[in-house]
């Protein structure tokens, strides 16, 4: 697939999963792609740990449920009735899942543009998901991130080392189709923002204020 169309065909998968075996070969392809990611100061502060495990499966499931109830009773009866309506993992019905892991030690202790925002790095392993992400849907697979978990649980779930962290959990395999929609708009949850919206020139809040093909001294807001 163009580029253009990759990102436009990527979801976050839940319920569209079919079960079936990711080939070898493209698990190596994008878990490389992954790794091709940029870095802040060369630091590659990524790890990936392959789930196919059913026992290691079932009990992060639990565990979602269970936070799943948790943020269920915190809202609006409104809010929660559409909630109940959305998917929130596919742990089970995907083929496997991959923990992408965060090591903060990785490149220390002088990590070449980290100095002033601590954060570089979990932004690095969040651009090594995004480079998995587009190469998973450029094969065809899906790929769901799922967040309801607590840190030390999925920590020790799958033996990352102490001082590492989990940034995500991803629901990887084959899909029936990918929604032309995301889910979260379908169901009502949200819906995506115009570009308009978000971009701003020189200054926040400042819109673009004229067309290309409007004359001057006309403003737009």
């Amino acid at each position: 697939m163009m580029l253009y169309e990759v990102l436009n065909r990527r979801r976050d998968t839940r319920s569209e999963f079919t079960g079936a075996p990711v080939d070898d070969s493209a698990l190596h392809r994008i878990l490389a792609a992954a790794h091709s990611a940029p870095s802040v100061g060369l630091s590659q502060p990524w790890d990936f740990v392959v789930i196919r495990d059913d026992a290691t499966r079932l009990a992060f499931r639990d565990h979602v449920n269970a936070e799943r109830a948790v943020f269920a009773a915190s809202l609006p009866p409104d809010r929660a009735e559409v909630f109940a309506t959305i998917k929130v993992e596919g742990v089970l019905e995907s083929s496997l899942g991959i923990v992408v892991g965060y090591d903060p030690r990785r490149g220390a202790p002088a990590v070449l543009g980290g100095h002033t925002i601590a954060d570089t790095g979990v932004y690095s392993v969040c651009l090594a998901i995004q480079n998995l992400w587009l190469a998973a849907t450029a094969e065809g697979l899906g790929v769901g991130w799922v967040s309801f978990y607590r840190e030390e649980f999925l920590r020790d779930l799958v033996g990352l080392p102490a001082g590492s962290r989990p940034i995500a959990w991803l629901c990887v395999g084959p899909v029936r189709e990918l929604p032309d929609t995301p889910d979260l708009e379908r169901r009502g949850w949200r819906h995506r923002l115009p570009l308009e919206h978000v971009v701003h020139h020189e200054r926040y809040g400042r819109r673009q204020t004229r067309d290309e093909n409007e004359p001057a001294g006309s403003e737009l807001s």
